[in-house]
């Protein structure tokens, strides 16, 4: 059956996968609700329950008109389950099934590798918000206020979306799980998020729109590979996920474009010359391009780092199962079995590092992460087009992938951010080179100064291009009210 485009209001929780004619699973929701909302005011954006924020909900799947924009205070943003339509006839596109008819249910043999993949899924969802709940209180903009939240509802609504696969299809399993994802908490000593990354603080607006860049971004390449699953819920949750998605890295690219922009500007207005002369930057408040590529290089490694072990036999019995493919799967020419294929990766070969063949079957994760280098590196680029444009003599580079990792191949050593092996002391001498030091989160955090009037914005980032939902450049994104 074909569900319909536009999503039912019938039940306290908008869906378009007939919750209303589904009592089991709507009361399993409506009973976790309560706790969700809880945790939505103790740890989603502080300060903000009653301001009227301009927010786009989602109203339908279908991508010519699938978002509406209207005033909504976040606590009653109509979070939605909402998946892609069903592809009729729809097959598995790999592994050992290839071929075979997607899965409506869970397959008993791969009922744990699922709901595995589902709860990490589902759990960098609210680490992501609780990590930037502080930052509505020093926006740079209204407008950038207006995008940040945005981005948290929709984190909420991607935790919703795999809560509903949680408590549909795996049970009382299911529901603990569920009730998990609300006990986690990004940074907790007890409780922590699954992944690193998201354990991370988010201190200033850089930070975000770094993160929204480089960490969202590798959102985007495991929501490209889980919705080529052959268990066709998680495909469809995740298909209409990567819609809201592409937003958030929008939010990442373009903010750090704006920065980069608004501290050319200013060092053309000065006449300063010189990139590196870093306290004559300064003075002018904002921030120099050489502390923009060290956060670069933060975010990055921390982002690489989320795709887990070079080698991997998880992510090759994954594939195996039919369970989570690689990015753009149907566009890959190959048998989409990899039973003879190799693939090449880099090693870590007797302290050199070398480029070696592997399993294709093995080598997934590396796939998939060079795949998303190439993604991001091509943001990168477009930041450099701006620093070009303006006559400013200094690239940004992604740095090398053996550069400051913690897991995989590399985690035992140190180099430099172009790939040379150097000593424990050598990193000790020269590592604030290349990540940020105390000094410079402190300069950054003084520039955190909130602007909030319509149509203004801080002194260290350019304005858009253009509005949200063409909207004016003065127009109140958000109407604030104290909580």
């Amino acid at each position: 059956m074909t569900n319909l485009m536009n999503v039912s209001y019938d039940t306290q929780i908008p869906n378009n996968v007939g919750l209303s004619s589904d009592k089991r699973v709507l009361k399993a929701l409506e009973k976790w609700h309560p706790g969700y909302i809880n945790w939505w005011k103790d740890l989603g954006p502080n300060g903000f329950h009653e301001s009227q924020v301009y927010l786009r909900t989602a109203v339908s799947v279908d991508p010519k008109g699938w978002a509406k924009f209207d005033y909504v205070k976040m606590p009653e943003y109509r979070w939605g389950i909402l998946l892609a339509p069903q592809v009729e006839d729809r097959r598995i596109p790999f592994g050992e099934h290839l071929g075979e008819p997607v899965w409506q249910e869970v397959p008993g043999e791969y009922r744990a590798m699922l709901r595995r993949l589902i709860v990490i899924q589902g759990d960098t969802e609210p680490a992501s918000v609780e990590q930037q709940r502080f930052l509505g209180a020093t926006a740079p903009s209204l407008y950038d206020m207006r995008n940040l939240f945005q981005v948290n509802v929709e984190e909420g609504r991607h935790l919703w979306a795999m809560v509903y696969l949680l408590q549909k299809y795996f049970g009382r399993d299911g529901r603990e799980e569920a009730n998990e994802l609300l006990r986690r908490q990004s940074g907790s000593d007890e409780a922590p998020r699954m992944l690193g990354a998201f354990n991370e603080e988010t201190p200033d607006w850089l930070s975000f729109f770094m993160f929204a860049c480089f960490t969202d971004r590798d959102g985007k390449m495991q929501l490209e590979s889980l919705a080529q699953s052959g268990f066709d819920p998680l495909s469809r949750t995740c298909r209409f996920m990567i819609t809201e998605e592409a937003h958030h890295m929008f939010v990442g690219e373009t903010g750090v474009g704006r920065v980069i922009r608004c501290t050319c500007e200013a060092m053309k207005e000065a006449g300063i010359t010189d990139p590196y002369d870093i306290n004559a930057v300064r003075e002018l408040g904002v921030i120099d391009l050489p502390t923009i590529q060290k956060k670069l290089n933060l975010h990055y490694t921390l982002s690489l780092d989320l795709f887990g072990s070079e080698v991997s036999t998880n992510a090759a019995n994954a594939f195996n199962a039919g369970i989570k493919g690689r990015f753009r799967e149907t566009k890959i020419d190959d048998d989409h079995q990899l039973k003879n294929s190799t693939y090449p990766i880099m090693r870590l070969r007797d302290g050199v590092i070398v480029n070696e063949d592997v399993p294709a079957l093995s080598g997934i994760n590396m796939r998939l992460r060079d795949d998303y280098v190439r993604d991001a590196s091509g943001g990168v680029r477009r930041w450099n087009a701006i620093i070009e444009k303006l006559g400013i003599e200094l690239e940004l580079k992604v740095p090398h992938q053996a550069f400051h990792r913690q897991i995989g191949e590399f985690s035992a050593v140190h180099t430099t951010p172009e790939g040379l092996i150097i000593s424990d002391d050598q990193w000790k001498d020269r590592q604030l080179e290349w990540l940020p030091s105390k000094e410079d989160g402190e300069y950054i955090k003084s520039l955190m100064k909130p602007e909030l009037e319509p149509g203004k914005y801080a002194g260290w980032i350019a304005p858009p291009r253009m509005g949200i939902d063409n909207k004016p450049g003065d127009f109140e994104y958000v109407q604030i009210q104290d909580s």
